[in-house]
C-alpha cells in the first residue's frame, strides 16, 4: 500500500514539475515575445525634435518661414524613414521674438518635455540666451540665422550655424562696387542699421571696402531696434542723396518703410541692398509695392534658382505644398530646411542620439551637405564652406548677380532702375 502510494506520489511530482516546467517556458516564451515587441515598438517611437521660433512680434515673418523650412524637411524625412527608423515629431512654440520668453521656452522642451533634440531659434540675438540654455543641458544647438558674432563669441561650445557668417555678408557686394571703374564707381554712400547683432557687424566690414576704394560716407547712423517709426532716419537718408544705401535691416517692414519714404521724396540710389527682407519672396513684393522691388540687392548663401538637385527638389515640394512660384520661395526656408539635412547626417554617423558625440562629430571637421551648399565647421561653430553670393531683384524675379562671372550669376542692374 505504501508502495503503491510512493508511485502514486511521484507521479504527481512529475506531472506537476512538467506542468511547471511547461508554465515557465511559456512565461519565458511570453516574455522574450513581449520584450521583442517592446524593443520594435521603442526602435520606431517617435523622435521629438523641439524648436522655439518668433511666429509672433517682430521677427514673425522669418520664424513663420523656418516653421515651415523645418516642416517641409521633417515630412521629407519621415518619408525617407526618420531618424534611425523613428518617426520625427516637431514641437515648436512662439517666442515673440522674445529673449526672455525663448529662454523660457528652451527650459520647457529640454528641461521638462525631454525632447531628443533642438533647432536653433531665428536671429543671432535669441539664439545666444537659448544656446546657454541647451549648454547648461549638454544639447547641440544646431541654426540657420545664429551666425553673428556674438553667438561665436559667447564661449559657448555647443551651437553651430549652417549658413555663412554673418560678419562677410556684405563683401562680395562691397568688393563689386570697389572694382567698377572709378568714371562709374559711386562717390557716397550712407550706412543706417538696425542695433541687432545679426546686422550691425556687416556694416564696418562693407564701410572698410568701400571707403577705401574712395567711396565717401556720408551718413553713418544706427537706430534703436525698438524703433517703430523708421520715417526720420530714413528722410535723413534721402536728404543726403547718397549715390548707394547700405541698411542694416532684419525684417520685411524695416525696408518696405524705407523703400517707401524714399519714393516719397523722390530720392532713388543707383544702388540699395538690404541685408534682410529682400529674400523674402513674395511678401517683399507686395509691401514693397509690385514693381518697386526691382533693382534691391540683398546678400544671401541661397535663392530659389540656385542649381543643385536637392534644392531645386525642395523648391518644387515647397510650391506643391504652400503655392505660389518659385521665386516667392525666400531664403529662410532653405536655411530652416539645411539645419534639419545637417542634423540628420550627425545623428547618423553617429548611430544615435547622444548629444556629446553629435557635438563631437560636428567640429570633427566632417565636410556636410544641404539645400545651401557644402556646410564645414570650425571649432567655433561657423561655416566657413560656402560662398557669398548677392542677389538682385530684376523684373519680378531675384537673381544671383554677384560674383559676376559665377556659375548662375547674371548682369547686375546699375544703376538702380526707377520706383514704380
Amino acid at each position: 500500500m505504501r508502495v503503491l502510494q510512493r508511485i502514486k506520489s511521484v507521479r504527481v511530482l512529475s506531472i506537476s514539475g512538467a506542468l511547471l516546467c511547461a508554465v515557465v517556458l511559456a512565461w519565458v516564451g511570453n516574455h522574450s515575445n513581449a520584450s521583442a515587441h517592446q524593443a520594435r515598438m521603442a526602435s520606431g517611437s517617435p523622435i521629438t525634435i523641439g524648436a522655439s521660433l518668433s511666429l509672433s512680434g517682430d521677427f514673425s515673418a522669418d520664424g513663420q518661414a523656418y516653421q515651415k523650412g523645418y516642416e517641409l524637411w521633417a515630412s521629407d524625412q519621415n518619408k525617407a524613414g526618420g531618424l534611425l527608423g523613428h518617426p520625427i515629431k516637431l514641437d515648436i512654440i512662439s517666442d515673440a521674438s522674445s529673449t526672455s520668453q525663448v529662454v523660457t521656452n528652451y527650459e520647457k522642451l529640454i528641461g521638462s518635455d525631454k525632447d531628443q533634440l533642438v533647432f536653433a531659434p531665428f536671429s543671432t540675438l535669441l539664439t545666444v540666451p537659448a544656446a546657454r540654455v541647451a549648454a547648461r543641458y549638454g544639447y547641440a544647438m544646431v541654426g540657420g540665422s545664429d551666425g553673428g558674432p556674438t553667438v561665436f563669441s559667447a564661449g559657448l561650445k555647443n551651437v553651430f550655424d549652417v549658413s555663412i557668417p554673418v560678419k562677410n555678408n556684405l563683401v562680395t557686394f562691397a568688393n563689386w562696387i570697389a572694382s567698377m571703374p572709378a568714371s562709374k564707381r559711386p562717390k557716397t554712400a550712407a550706412y543706417v542699421t538696425v542695433n541687432d547683432p545679426f546686422t550691425q557687424p556687416q556694416l564696418p566690414v562693407a564701410q572698410a571696402i568701400l571707403k577705401k576704394a574712395g567711396v565717401k560716407t556720408v551718413l553713418s547712423k544706427v537706430f534703436p531696434e525698438e524703433a517703430t517709426d523708421y520715417s526720420a532716419i530714413a528722410n535723413d537718408v534721402a536728404t543726403a542723396k547718397p549715390d548707394i544705401v547700405i541698411l542694416g535691416s532684419v525684417d520685411v517692414p524695416t525696408v518696405s518703410a524705407f523703400t517707401h519714404v524714399f519714393i516719397q521724396q523722390h530720392y532713388n540710389p543707383k544702388a540699395f541692398i538690404a541685408t534682410s527682407g529682400p529674400d523674402q519672396g513674395q511678401q517683399f513684393i507686395n509691401a514693397v509695392g509690385a514693381g518697386n522691388e526691382n533693382g534691391i540687392f540683398v546678400p544671401n548663401g541661397w535663392y530659389p534658382g540656385f542649381k543643385k538637385a536637392d534644392s531645386e527638389k525642395m523648391v518644387k515640394e515647397y510650391v506643391a505644398k504652400y503655392g505660389g512660384t518659385p521665386s516667392g520661395v525666400n531664403a529662410d526656408i532653405a536655411e530652416g530646411y539645411s539645419v534639419g539635412q545637417v542634423l540628420t547626417q550627425a545623428v547618423k554617423a553617429t548611430g544615435g542620439f547622444n548629444q556629446q558625440k553629435i557635438i563631437k562629430y560636428l567640429k570633427s571637421n566632417v565636410t556636410l551637405n544641404s539645400v545651401q551648399g557644402p556646410v564645414k565647421f570650425n571649432n567655433l561653430g561657423e561655416n566657413l564652406a560656402q560662398q557669398t553670393l548677392t542677389f538682385q531683384w530684376q523684373n519680378g524675379t531675384l537673381k544671383q548677380v554677384i560674383p559676376t562671372g559665377t556659375a548662375g550669376s547674371v548682369t547686375p542692374q546699375y544703376p538702380k532702375p526707377a520706383w514704380k
